[in-house]
């Protein structure tokens, strides 16, 4: 069992910045793909993008890349979402969720492990 701490959340005006942490609790992020993910108010949960640990390979959804970068740091074990140029639209819960390397991607059946979520607001 692995549980996931996201935080980092919180309110940011459009054009603006915010970054998520994710951490395991207990042991280390290191031998898995992270993927991270949002679910807005009355919309299903979207894939917005993943690392695969080993490699730092990453990949992200189009709503996202250019503006959002994912990133692991190999001292603390944890991973992190940099978002910039925040739009209102990215409004929504993020979620980090853990699973394989090689079985992780854009889909949620990819993740064996979610975080609670923490919550980011943009005004516009």
């Amino acid at each position: 069992q692995v549980q996931l701490v996201e935080s980092g959340g919180g309110l940011a005006q459009a054009g603006g910045s915010l970054r998520l942490s994710c951490a395991a609790s207990g042991t280390t992020l290191r031998s898995y793909g992270v993927g991270w993910f949002r679910q807005a108010p009355g919309k299903e949960r979207e894939f917005v993008g993943f690392i695969r640990w080993g490699a730092g390979y990453t990949f992200y959804a189009d709503s996202v890349k250019g503006r959002f970068t994912i990133s692991r740091d190999n001292a603390e074990g944890s991973v992190y979402l940099q978002m910039n140029s925040l739009k209102p639209e990215d409004t929504a819960v993020y979620y980090c969720a853990v699973g394989p390397p090689s079985r992780i991607g854009t889909m949620i059946q990819g993740y064996d492990y979610w975080g609670q979520g923490t919550q980011v607001n943009v005004s516009s």
